[in-house]
């Protein structure tokens, strides 16, 4: 039995230090939620050959192997590999396990891969980011949602990625049915309104959600071929100051999203509180105050004209 450890290599490798001594779970990386039946397999093999038979699927879409013994953790790395690299995780050394734990696992709802509404493949985007980003150290939760509905509950995390379309109207097709101003207006927000038995979109009002598209019965709506996104920032739960992630960007692309995700790992990097076990982001915005993160957030970044920057960004939530 193993009495001597590293607690903070033993967390780092993704595994959690558990209530019951020498004892130890798993944390399974699963960017976007999307998992394929063959890693299920390998992940019920390690919970009944070296853990206790029980799997917790985490609010974070991955999965906790629970009661591994601290001795057979060598053994489990080795049993994981093939989950790693189906996930396609970036790895510091083969058959090592985890190489960091600390940016969590990046997490998404559904998608267009099914749903309806969905704006974007939200797998795809989870992984590409999850490249970009891991292993890293930093805690950091970042989350994408295909539409403005947010099943995923994007506006509780750092980095909340909202799926948005651009709405082209065709008149030629329009027949003045009325179903998507009366959608808008019952679903959304009222940017439609019927003028001289045409269709008038309120581009300040419309929050991309694409119900336009979705009930126009002879789609004279169409989604704009290039995808678009909300970006929400700093939203958190925790003890001093629960709150909601406000909006910084709006209509931004893919490409920008990355660069001021890295770009936000570099200031934190820089502001950081080293004394304390772990700073949450948000918390050393407040410190550093918004203008110094948005200046290190927007360095090398070029918007489209279209992209909506906010000037300042202020958050409410509870605060004890």
């Amino acid at each position: 039995m193993i009495r001597d450890l590293n607690t903070k290599k033993t967390m780092k490798n993704a595994y959690r230090i558990t209530k019951n001594r020498y004892e130890t779970a798993l944390r399974v990386r699963i960017p976007g939620g999307c998992v394929d039946s063959e890693s299920l397999m390998i992940v019920s093999k390690i919970a009944n050959e070296y853990g206790n038979g029980q799997i917790h699927m985490t609010t974070r879409q991955g999965f906790e192997i629970l009661g591994i013994k601290m001795e057979d953790m060598e053994k489990v790395n080795k049993l994981v590999q093939p989950i790693i690299e189906k996930m396609e995780i970036n790895q510091e050394e083969k058959d090592k396990g985890y190489s960091a734990a600390g940016t969590r696992n990046i997490a998404s709802c559904i998608g267009n891969k099914v749903c309806p509404k969905a704006q974007y493949n939200t797998t795809e985007f989870a992984k590409k980011i999850e490249k970009a980003v891991f292993p890293n150290d930093l805690h950091v939760k970042i989350a994408l949602t295909g539409c403005p509905n947010d099943c995923i509950k994007a506006r509780t995390h750092d980095f909340g990625i909202i799926g948005m379309t651009l709405p082209h109207y065709e008149r030629d097709r329009c027949v003045s049915c009325g179903a998507c101003v009366k959608k808008c207006k019952q679903l959304s927000t009222g940017a439609l309104h019927a003028e001289n038995y045409r269709v008038i979109r309120d581009h300040s009002k419309c929050i991309g959600c694409g119900e336009c598209v979705l009930n126009c019965p002879t789609n004279a709506w169409s989604r704009d071929p290039k995808k678009y996104y909300r970006l929400a920032i700093m939203g958190r739960s925790g003890k001093k100051n629960p709150r909601l992630a406000e909006d910084f960007l709006i209509w931004a692309d893919e490409e920008n999203i990355i660069k001021i995700i890295l770009n936000t790992y570099k200031y934190v990097e820089k502001y950081i509180d080293k004394s304390l076990p772990k700073e949450h982001i948000g918390y050393i915005v407040d410190r550093t105050g918004f203008m110094e993160f948005k200046k290190w957030a927007l360095e090398g970044v070029e918007f489209d004209d279209i992209t909506i920057i906010k000037d300042n960004v202020y958050w409410s939530g509870i605060k004890y």
